[in-house]
């Protein structure tokens, strides 16, 4: 039969002493403290993204509705749209959309620009913008 008792430390074995592991367990700790403080950045970050994935929809559902209309429609006259301001849009209006209709120079004179833009709530100066070409 195996005799399988546990038994201590042999001469000339030892363990850790409780001042070792303490050691290491701040030095364990300061190391998760300095990962932690990666997390909020992260999500921030993966906010930032899904706002302006949703901006870019957004401003290629007005490309489209723009698209659909005709050369002559108020809608397309050269200037921006609104004049001054933003129309909100998305959920509880957190992006803010305008576009600008520009006629093109001789000899594409039955061609115009849109481009529309959209900016959202806390976007940090940055916006989307998509730009399409009508044609008469």
């Amino acid at each position: 039969m195996n005799d399988r008792r546990v038994r201590g430390p042999g001469p000339g074995e030892r363990g850790f002493s409780l001042l070792e592991l303490m050691v290491a367990l701040i030095v364990l700790s300061i190391g998760v403290l300095a990962v932690a403080r990666l997390f909020p950045a992260g999500a921030y970050g993966q906010i930032q993204d899904r706002m302006q994935a949703s901006a870019g929809c957004l401003a290629q559902d007005e490309i489209v509705r723009l698209g659909s209309l005709s050369w002559s429609d108020s809608q397309l006259a050269t200037g921006r749209h609104p004049a001054s301001g933003y129309t909100t849009c998305g959920t509880n209006g957190r992006w803010w959309r305008s576009y600008t209709v520009t006629a093109l120079a001789a000899p594409l004179t039955d061609v115009k620009q849109v481009t529309v833009t959209v900016t959202w709530a806390n976007a940090n100066g940055r916006d989307v913008s998509i730009s399409t070409y009508v044609r008469s």
